[in-house]
């Protein structure tokens, strides 16, 4: 029996696949054309033998790790190289990796993961600098609020609280249509445009002159920098396969605390600016940080490739960041991974129609209700920290730096859970870890007499409750893993975190001004809330272990030749095949 897979055209303007097909016929490798077999490999190269993966960079080597045996496994087999299979899952005509496409393409482990180091270096770390600079911009009014930020512009705490809505809100509904608007022009293109717009706007905040300034401030922010969540992980899942992705979302997110560490090294100095012209600190901060992310988004339209045959350009070098057997091995390892990521172009918009079915995908339904619930019961607490820290006693700079360390610890225990879920293969009870960490903290919150109780031991309890290991990085990779299908990956990543901006609108508006300093009623809802997560975890567990279980009863009552018949024939796509399933 043949293996047959029709070849598009080479051409990216080409709309019409080739006639051409090729495949395997008594083990060699043939092009067949125009009733022609041509023989273009006497031999079909053997996959790699069984042996254990060095999965991660920083992962100790088993006893039998060779890193010059083959990389791709016969224990985990493509469907490129099962005949029955192979015509299924060609990709897409226009696909702008195709040149490149080859299934008989074989590499070592070594190479492998020298190329890995490789894109971590080229695209990784310039996407984490990226996050850092949203998240200076989006979170910096924390270190603002410790230098009278309020007060100087009039505002209570529930105008506060009203500017964070409004934030989210904003940010909401931006996340998809943003998607949207990156999946037709590119990534590419689109967050360096993002970055720019956001980075005017956050350094107009140098102008604020009250209520209603500072409430549209936050609303543009918000519109600008929605969506850059998903575009990027939408980005990095053209260079990654899926458990990379998840472990190196755990570094991005990272990349979000380190900020969040800087940010209150900025503060400490920025602040001290009070004065300078006449003008309040604060002011200085929102300014000054401003423009750095305006040089970071310049430079993002220099720096981001559209994908990883597309890094040749006067800026990046006439020859490119990789050479041909290095894009070689980058497109077909992650097709080997995941052949759905070739069956729409990188610049290939999502049509209503596909919007739809995407929408109504209700397996990804239990991970956008977890999306809203997941980080409730600690935003409260970290959006009023640096209030509550001036509360206590401590003065502005003092409040700045006693803020940083939750985020050392943060990070730590997120990549401690990320590694963990990607080692044991498991994500719901890594997921629900954080809901078990918080509850000491609140029930201290709620019986303990805080007002009454040694500031320190207040800053200590509250450290530790934010130092919670996160399980977005898990989350996110995991909406991925479930979609399946480009189109779907595209949407679901907008649509929770659309559910997860949703989250911190209610989470806003949790601490109430009737309620302070110490908000027991507030932190009695916290306390509530993680209890019943763990309940929603679980919950979504026992529905994608019963959704497996029925597709494997399906699927084994059927015999050999109608699997064969139902994977060349079905219409059934992406997550709603028979033969798909889900990760929990």
């Amino acid at each position: 029996m043949s293996t047959v897979i029709q070849l598009a055209s080479a051409s990216h303007g080409s709309s019409t696949p080739s006639s051409s097909t090729y495949g395997t016929v008594d083990g060699r490798a043939v092009l067949e054309k125009d009733g022609s077999t041509i023989v273009i490999a006497d031999d079909v190269p053997e996959l790699g033998v069984p042996h254990e993966e060095k999965r991660f960079w920083f992962q100790r080597a088993k006893s039998d790790y060779d890193p010059d045996a083959i990389a791709t496994l016969v224990v985990q087999p493509s469907v490129f190289d099962n005949p029955e299979t192979a015509k299924k899952y060609q990709p897409h005509a226009k696909w702008e990796n195709l040149e490149r496409f080859n299934p008989l393409a074989r590499w070592t482990w070594r190479e492998e993961n020298k190329l890995i180091r490789k894109i971590d270096i080229r695209i990784m770390v310039f996407a984490c600098i990226m996050f850092m600079a949203l998240e200076l911009d989006r979170a910096n009014i924390q270190q603002a609020n410790t230098d009278n930020f309020l007060k100087d512009l009039h505002l209570t705490t529930n105008d506060y609280n009203l500017g964070n809505t409004v934030f989210k809100l904003s940010f909401l509904c931006a996340e998809l249509p943003s998607q949207l608007v990156s999946k037709w022009i590119g990534p590419d293109r689109w967050i360096p445009m993002q970055m720019v717009l956001w980075s005017i706007v956050a350094s107009a905040q140098y102008w604020l002159s009250g209520r209603a300034s500072f409430l549209a401030c936050r609303s543009l922010l918000g519109i600008l920098q929605g969506g850059f969540i998903p575009d990027i992980i939408l980005y990095l899942s053209y260079f990654y396969k899926h458990h990379e992705l998840s472990l190196r979302l755990g570094f991005f997110w990272t990349a979000m605390s380190t900020a969040d560490i800087l940010a209150g090294f900025f503060a400490y100095g920025l602040l001290r600016l009070r004065g300078v012209e006449g003008k309040e600190g604060w002011r200085w901060l929102f300014l000054i940080e401003g423009l750095m992310t305006l040089v970071v988004g310049l430079a993002a339209f220099v720096l981001m490739p559209a994908g990883p045959c597309q890094t040749k350009s006067w800026a990046r070098g006439k020859k490119g960041w990789f050479t041909d057997k290095e894009e070689e091995i980058m497109v077909n390892r992650v097709i080997r991974d995941d052949p759905s990521k070739s069956s729409m172009h990188n610049r290939q918009p999502v049509t209503p129609k596909l919007l739809w079915q995407s929408l109504m995908d209700y397996d990804l339904w239990p991970l956008y209700i977890i999306g809203l619930v997941w980080q409730l019961p600690m935003t409260p607490p970290s959006q009023y920290l640096t209030l509550s820290l001036r509360g206590l006693g401590f003065n502005t700079f003092e409040s700045n730096l006693l803020a940083i360390p939750h985020q050392f610890l943060h990070i730590i225990s997120m990549l401690s859970l990320t590694y963990s879920a990607e080692i044991f293969k498991e994500l719901t009870f890594h997921s629900m870890t954080g809901q078990i960490w918080v509850i000491p903290f609140l029930i201290w919150l709620v019986v303990g007499n805080v007002a009454k109780a040694n500031k320190w031991v207040v800053w200590a309890v509250i450290t530790l409750l934010l130092s919670y290991p996160t399980a977005h990085p898990i989350q996110v990779g995991w909406n991925s893993r479930n979609s399946n299908t480009v189109r779907s990956r595209t949407v679901s990543a907008a649509t929770y975190n659309m559910f997860v901006q949703a989250s911190g609108i209610i989470a806003s508006n949790i601490y109430r001004k009737d309620d302070a300093p110490n908000y027991k009623r507030g932190n009695r809802s916290l306390l509530g809330i993680a209890i019943g997560n763990i309940g929603i975890y679980l919950l979504t567990k026992a529905y994608y272990v019963w959704r497996n279980k029925s597709r494997d009863k399906k699927w084994n009552a059927m015999t050999r030749e109608q699997q064969l018949d139902y994977l060349e024939n079905t219409t059934d796509e992406g997550n709603k095949r028979l033969d798909f399933r889900f990760a929990h």
